[in-house]
């Protein structure tokens, strides 16, 4: 499933990047969606922020395997000129940490004359503008759970030497790797009308249920049919269900059934979303380092195979032009004579 979701402001918050730049900042600040860090990190911004130094914020950690996530913090402050850290929402002052980590990166900035100038940004509903209205003290940024919800960009004053450029969530036009794609869309940080909620939700239970076992089961009690509690039965017969099909009996477990007894399997979509969303299937990481890296070279060798194929077709294109065009000089030629 490839995800193209890049709305008109997008295309306008990566122009309001490129002009910040211009005008001078001191350190980039990256939100990440600690259960997909590496999928919700943009591959534009090394582009767009001139390899500035960069503090990568693993946002809604609490949400996140713990594991997952000490992994992802020691990928990231292994690379150079960067510095991660872990937040969540029970964070009620986070504004020191922010500073404390961004001045490790800019020591020679600070002060009146020479004010600590930060950017922050991520994709989509990563829970940034939440973290600006705490850092500011008020409700600077709106917030809600569809993404896009920021639009402009705005300045906050951390400290009396320390500034915060926000800007609103993008992504970026293409997403090569089908599982970042999946994981985007599970998060949250695409609109709907990019993706068929179904397919990822199917997606994720099967993530899911090869990487915490049991897990699906505890929570939808779908291995204890009515009556028959524990039933080994039952408990093979969920085994043997492919993630299309689980996704259809936790709808039916779940209630979402329409006239005629037949499956509202959107809202069964949007049960299994929503409890990943609010963390009621547990603390869940959807991917590792090395699962991302694995996922990320196959989708460049599928790429380069693609781009070969299309090369292919255009040179087919021009030969078959060239073809009719010598085709049509000939037939001239004999009219005339």
């Amino acid at each position: 499933m490839t995800i193209q979701w890049f709305p008109g402001h997008m295309a306008s918050t990566k122009r309001a990047i490129a002009e910040r730049m211009k005008a001078g900042i001191d350190v980039v600040i990256e939100m990440l969606d600690a259960r997909l860090p590496g999928s919700s990190a943009n591959p534009l911004l090394s582009d767009l922020t001139r390899s500035k130094p960069a503090l990568k914020i693993l946002n809604k950690q609490d949400l996140a395997d713990p594991a997952c996530t000490a992994a992802w913090l020691a990928h990231y402050n292994a690379l150079p000129g960067t510095r991660a850290i872990g937040l969540d929402a029970s964070e009620t002052a986070p504004a020191q940490r922010l500073i404390a980590a961004s001045k490790e990166l800019a020591p020679f900035r600070g002060g009146l004359v020479k004010p600590l100038r930060l950017l922050i940004c991520g994709v989509p509903n990563v829970g940034k503008s939440t973290l600006i209205n705490t850092l500011a003290g008020k409700r600077a940024a709106k917030t809600g759970d569809e993404p896009g919800i920021t639009k402009q960009e705005q300045r906050i004053a951390l400290a009396s030497d320390v500034y915060l450029y926000d800007t609103p969530g993008m992504l970026w036009p293409k997403i090569l790797v089908d599982q970042s794609g999946y994981n985007l869309a599970a998060s949250g940080a695409v609109g709907r009308n990019a993706l068929e909620e179904e397919v990822v939700a199917a997606e994720l239970l099967g993530y899911v249920r090869r990487h915490y076992p049991g897990r699906i089961e505890a929570r939808y009690k779908l291995g204890d049919p009515p009556g028959k509690p524990g039933s080994q039965g039952a408990q093979a017969d969920l085994a043997a269900l492919n993630d299309a099909e689980l996704l259809e009996a936790i709808g039916r477990r779940r209630g979402a059934v329409m006239a005629g007894g037949r499956l509202n399997i959107q809202k069964a979509a949007e049960i299994v979303l929503t409890e990943f969303r609010s963390g009621a299937l547990g603390r869940i990481s959807l991917e590792t380092p090395e699962e991302l890296a694995a996922w990320t070279e196959v989708a460049l060798v599928a790429e380069a195979e693609r781009e070969r194929e299309r090369a292919t077709r255009r040179k087919r294109g021009r030969a078959a032009q060239f073809a009719d065009d010598g085709d049509e000089g000939g037939d001239g030629a004999e009219r005339e004579a």
